[in-house]
């Protein structure tokens, strides 16, 4: 996690007093820095990271904690006594793999050039951090589903043969010819995943994971008394993001 990415994350950081920003930057340093110990040109490096004015006698901030047991000293620099740090790990710790699918979606949305992609991307990050698992599910669907139909369209060989097989799949859509995006309208999307399929376009693997994503989003999307879980959103994901949209570049 960014260190801006952090503060973003918590309420009223802009007013809290030094010392509670001073006990995050550090804690941030020690969870994200890779910093067992650090020292006061590390707290203000945090500061000039975020372009905002350092405490006047930041050293005596420093010293305040340490009188109050809230810092541990060794050699000259600080670490977080273990009560304080369990206390931030609590409220603003994440688990690894919240940490590696955040990157995941952060990374992609550089390798898409789509700006409709880079935008569910973007809403689909923000629903994963603030824990809305349905909607982080039916973003990243969207995203799928866009760039489906882009890397259709992008190939005339492939949209050729989507339309040369759209008769296989549906005889009373035999007129349909698909020239353009908005034409996509006239099928559903498990249709378009069928036709795909019956194409050849991609192999059965692409084929179950696009069939079985669609069925969750179906349930995200609808009001029930299923429960989404992280674990959920993160399958979806990693699935999608790995199996499909960077397998159909």
């Amino acid at each position: 996690m960014q260190l801006q990415e952090l503060v973003e994350q918590v309420p009223g950081f802009d007013v809290a007093a030094p010392k509670e920003r001073i006990k995050l930057f550090a804690w941030w340093l020690h969870t994200h820095g890779g910093k067992e110990l650090f020292s006061p040109v590390d707290i203000r490096g945090c500061y000039d990271k975020l372009h905002i004015d350092e405490p006047p006698a930041l050293a005596t901030y420093l010293t305040r904690l340490f009188e109050a047991k809230e810092l541990l000293k060794e050699k000259g620099r600080y670490k977080l006594e273990r009560t304080v740090r369990v206390d931030l790990d609590k409220k603003h710790g994440v688990h690894q793999s919240v940490v590696a699918v955040s990157k995941l979606l952060i990374d992609l949305i550089g390798k898409v050039p789509d700006l409709a992609e880079q935008n569910f991307l973007a809403e689909a990050i923000k629903c994963y951090r603030v824990e809305a698992y349905r909607a982080c599910i039916v973003m990243v669907w969207n995203v799928t589903y866009n760039h489906l139909i882009n890397w259709i369209m992008n190939d005339t060989g492939r949209l050729g043969n989507f339309n040369a097989t759209i008769i296989k799949r549906n005889s009373k859509k035999a007129g349909l010819v698909i020239t353009k995006y908005d034409d996509f309208e006239d099928l559903k999307e498990r249709e378009v995943i069928d036709i795909c399929s019956t194409a050849g376009l991609y192999n059965s693997s692409v084929y179950k994971i696009l069939v079985g994503k669609l069925d969750r989003r179906n349930i995200a999307a609808h009001p029930s008394a299923v429960v989404m879980v992280q674990s959920q959103a993160d399958d979806t994901i990693t699935d999608l993001v790995n199996n499909v949209i960077l397998g159909l570049l």
